[in-house]
Formats: C-alpha cells, sequence, structure tokens
C-alpha cells in the first residue's frame, strides 16, 4: 500500500474550481462476472456424472451446515443419479465476464508423491516447511469491511508490521530457526511443483507415507514460471508444460533457482493423515479425481455445482460434466477459469500437467435462494 498526498498550491495561482462541464464523464465500471440464467433446455446434453453423486456427497460434509443446501444434501440418493433432478432443483445460470466473453481455460492440478525422508541429508536436503511462527494473517475487513475476503500476510519487524519473506528470501534462509520442517525431499523442482499442486506425499524409505495439505502461504501473487521461460524465449507456448519445465530444469541447474525465485509466492504445509482419500480442498472435504474443481470464489462460490464443456487431453470426445466447486489456487483468477483435479501420482500428473483447455461452464444455484454477493445476473434470452 502507499501513502499520497496532495500538494499545495503556491501563493501565486488561483485554483479553478471544476465546474459540471469540466469534469470527464464517470467511467462505467463493468462487473468482473455475470450469471446469465437459462432453461434446462438450453443445456449441454449427455453428461457424464460417474462420480458426480461421490463429489456432491463429500461436499455436503460442509454445504449441509448452511441453510440453503441442506435440504438438498438430504436427498435419497438415486434421485441425485439423474440429470432431471438437478435441472429441477436448481436454477441454471452460465457464467461469462464483464466483456459477455463465455469462453475461458481448464488447467489441471494432481496430488504428486515425492522420495523423501523425516531427516535431513546429502540426499535430501529440500524443506517442506509447516507454517513460520512468525506469519501474521491480517484481516483486512474487521477495518475496511469493503475488502471482505482480503487477508495480507505479514511479520512484525520491531514494533512495524512489514510484508512476509518473498522465495528469494526463504531460500536465503530468512525464516525463524523454529519453523517446522515436516519432510526433506531430493528434488526442489519436485518440491516447487508440490507447492503449485497445494497437497502431496512423502514416500519414506521404509515404506511409509506423509500426507501434506495446503496450510498458508506467504501473501505474494503466484507467478507462472513457464509464462516467465516462454517470455526469455526458452520454451515456447506448446513446451510450457510441467514436463517441459521440468526438463528445462535438468539441462540448466545453474539457473533453477533463479527461475523459481521469480515466482514470489511460497506455500507451508500442515500434516495430514494418511487416507485412499482425495487432499483436502478449500471446502475443507476430500476431492474427488476428476470431479473436483478448483475455481475463483468471486466468480462460483465454493460447494457449487458446475456443468463444465471442454476437453480434456487423452480423451477422444470432447467432455460434458457435471462437477463441483470444492477448492480455490493462486492462480485460478477469472470469471470462466477453473482448475480440475485429476488424482494422485504420476499418471495423474501427465493428465494434469499437460491440460491447458477451452472451457464454458454453468453453474447450478438453489431455487429460491440469495444469489452470491458480487454477481450480477441477466435474465434469460
Amino acid at each position: 500500500m502507499a501513502a499520497c498526498s496532495t500538494p499545495s498550491v503556491p501563493p501565486s495561482v488561483t485554483p479553478v474550481p471544476e465546474t459540471p462541464a469540466s469534469k470527464p464523464a464517470p467511467a462505467i465500471k463493468k462487473p468482473s462476472v455475470v450469471w446469465t440464467k437459462i432453461s434446462d433446455n438450453q443445456l449441454p446434453t449427455d453428461w457424464q456424472m460417474e462420480s458426480t453423486l461421490q463429489a456432491w456427497q463429500l461436499g455436503c460434509k460442509s454445504l449441509s451446515l448452511q441453510e440453503k443446501w441442506k435440504a438438498l444434501c438430504a436427498v435419497n440418493v438415486a434421485e441425485l443419479e439423474k440429470p432431471d433432478w438437478w435441472k429441477a432443483n436448481f436454477d441454471i445460470f452460465q457464467v461469462s465476464d464483464g466483456e459477455g466473453k463465455d469462453s475461458g481455460m481448464l488447467t489441471g492440478y494432481y496430488e504428486p508423491f515425492l522420495n523423501g525422508a523425516t531427516q535431513r541429508s546429502a540426499k535430501f536436503a529440500y524443506p517442506v516447511y509447516g507454517v513460520p511462527t512468525d506469519l501474521l494473517t491480517l484481516d483486512m475487513a474487521t477495518v475496511y469491511p469493503d475488502l471482505k475476503g482480503a487477508r495480507i500476510r505479514a511479520r512484525l519487524d520491531g514494533r512495524k508490521v512489514v510484508p512476509y519473506w518473498s522465495r528469494e528470501e526463504i531460500e536465503l534462509g530468512k525464516l525463524p530457526a523454529n519453523t517446522p520442517v515436516l519432510a526433506w525431499v531430493d528434488d526442489p523442482v519436485a518440491l516447487f511443483f508440490l507447492q503449485v499442486q497445494g497437497s502431496g506425499r512423502i514416500k519414506l524409505a521404509d515404506g511409509k507415507q506423509l500426507r501434506l495439505g495446503y496450510a498458508d502461504q506467504n501473501g505474494y501473487t503466484y507467478q507462472s514460471i513457464g509464462r516467465e521461460l516462454i517470455k526469455r524465449g526458452e520454451l515456447t507456448l506448446d513446451q510450457a508444460s510441467m514436463q517441459g519445465i521440468q526438463a528445462w530444469a535438468k539441462r540448466n541447474p545453474d539457473k533453477l533457482q533463479e527461475l523459481l525465485n521469480t515466482n514470489p509466492s511460497y506455500v507451508f504445509f500442515r500434516q495430514l493423515p494418511t487416507s485412499n482419500e482425495g487432499p483436502i480442498g478449500s471446502l475443507n472435504v476430500p476431492l474427488t479425481a476428476g470431479y473436483s474443481i478448483a475455481v475463483d470464489v468471486r466468480s462460483v462460490p465454493l460447494g457449487t455445482p458446475v456443468l463444465i464443456d471442454t476437453v480434456i487431453p487423452n480423451e477422444k470426445a470432447p467432455v460434458k460434466r457435471l462437477v463441483m466447486a470444492q477448492d480455490t489456487g493462486g492462480a485460478i483468477k477469472g470469471a470462466v477459469r477453473a482448475d480440475l483435479f485429476t488424482g494422485l501420482g504420476d499418471a495423474a500428473g501427465q493428465v494434469a500437467g499437460k491440460m491447458r483447455q477451452p472451457l464454458k461452464y454453468w453453474v447450478f444455484w438453489p431455487k429460491s435462494a440469495a444469489l452470491p454477493d458480487g454477481v450480477v445476473t441477466t435474465p434469460a434470452n
């Protein structure tokens, strides 16, 4: 935040007051997201719903605490398998941005495996940090209600509140000495992508696993290292997948840390109980492979059913699938933007790493429920 001041007018100059005619016309602020109500016969047909029920029921562990979802979450399981039930119980809106653009982008993320240990060694030299003891979270809405949802990560420097350490500063050893280290891993690129994914599992030498989930972040905006490599001419757009970046890192070990530092964002983790369920998303429920998406909550509230129309690598036909908005991500910003959770392990990573697909989607909102704050709606055509 920067302070600003109005310079004083020199005594020899008489200010000329603005008249209505001299004032510029006020700019019309366009909405960032628009929901346009449609009839159910305007939806794509032949939905994929193989794991829709599972994702919905897991989401209801959290959603059923809210009045608008309570009755819907109590419905008989057999009803949920029918597209007609969803059409009858929800108002349906196509999502677009303030410019009227109803197409966007779908990417993918997954839960990776990393090799690691609980003690540092020459092989396992890269720390996976828990939340630092000096990390502060400032909820700006407590002072400025208009900033609802805005949180600043900071630390104390004497009596001053200052921004938290950036990735480069963390790599230089600025974290407090008592910052918890949950594990040590053998690959700095794998650790970087663990932070991008937000969860993962560490395979230990004795065969056991540590399951890690997102705990907090240092407050900086995520910057894509793939986009940075494209800008530098090191990779083309087609090459800038997760696999392409990993290959570049192997060819350029001396340039790697400088590249990673161009993304100042840094993620801290917490240990979770080991289970066969997916990682815990922002809705605080396990994610379902292929049927949970991360969204920008300014566009789609968490828990909302979403019908996506897209193409997924390795699938021959276009995908029209009813999924659930159950997670968020630092890079997931915009009206028509989503990140599809593809599952656990290398095979899921191969799909997620290649995914940069065109996307349209429709949100299903409980009938008679108040619409989300900040969303502009337009009637059906």
